[in-house]
C-alpha cells in the first residue's frame, strides 16, 4: 500500500496530557477498525501545535475518510514517493 504524511494543524496540541493523548489514540484506533484493511496507522509525530502522521493506505480518499470518521483535521495529505536516510548513499 502506498505511505502517506498527514500534516494536522492543531495549535496548543503538544501541551495535551498522556491521558488526552490516550483517548485521541483510542479514537483514531477505532476509526481504523472500521475501515480495516484499507488504512493502517504506522506512527504520529508531535510538536507545539502540528501532528505528522504516517499511514499505509489504498489512497487518499481512505485517509481522509480515517480523519471524517475521528474527527481530526487532515490539512495536508501528501504520498510519500521515496524515502531517504543515511544508507541511500551506500550501494
Amino acid at each position: 500500500m502506498p505511505k502517506y504524511v498527514i500534516e494536522r494543524d492543531m495549535p496548543g496540541i503538544g501541551t495535551l496530557s498522556q491521558e488526552e493523548f490516550e483517548g485521541a489514540s483510542q479514537k483514531s484506533n477505532d476509526a481504523i477498525s472500521a475501515l480495516f484493511p484499507r488504512v493502517q496507522w504506522r506512527e504520529s509525530y508531535v510538536t507545539a501545535d502540528k501532528v505528522y502522521c504516517v499511514f499505509l493506505a489504498e489512497d487518499e480518499d481512505v485517509v481522509l475518510e480515517h480523519a471524517a470518521l475521528c474527527g481530526f483535521p487532515a490539512h495536508r495529505v501528501s504520498q510519500v514517493r521515496t524515502i531517504l536516510d543515511p544508507t541511500t548513499s551506500e550501494r
